[in-house]
């Protein structure tokens, strides 16, 4: 009984750990993105900042025009959601919801 969980468990992790890292990349490039001095010119700008660091980075969840992009303030607040779909068995899925902006 316990192999059984730990399978589970295992599969669980090989499955959803990638999506993790994926939105902490994210994360991490929107940061980057948003205390560029280059990009806070423009929208066009931020998306264009964010495409260079997405191709880089292999972020493949999103696309530059998924960002809302605004002012908070003087500062720029670039912010995003999306939900991912992983298969774990048969007809069985986890749905992810992920949003998150510049300012966490």
């Amino acid at each position: 009984m316990s192999a059984v969980i730990l399978a589970v468990l295992a599969l669980l992790g090989m499955k959803v750990v990638p999506e993790y890292l994926e939105y902490f990349q994210i994360i991490k490039t929107l940061k980057a993105v948003s205390n560029d001095p280059n990009a806070k010119t423009s929208v066009s700008e931020v998306r264009k900042g964010f495409e260079r660091r997405a191709n880089i980075d292999n972020i493949t969840a999103i696309t530059a025009t998924d960002l809302d992009v605004s002012k908070d303030g003087g500062d720029l607040l670039i912010s995003f959601a999306y939900e991912r779909r992983v298969p774990l068995f048969a007809n069985v899925s986890l749905l992810l919801d992920f949003q998150g902006s510049s300012k966490e």
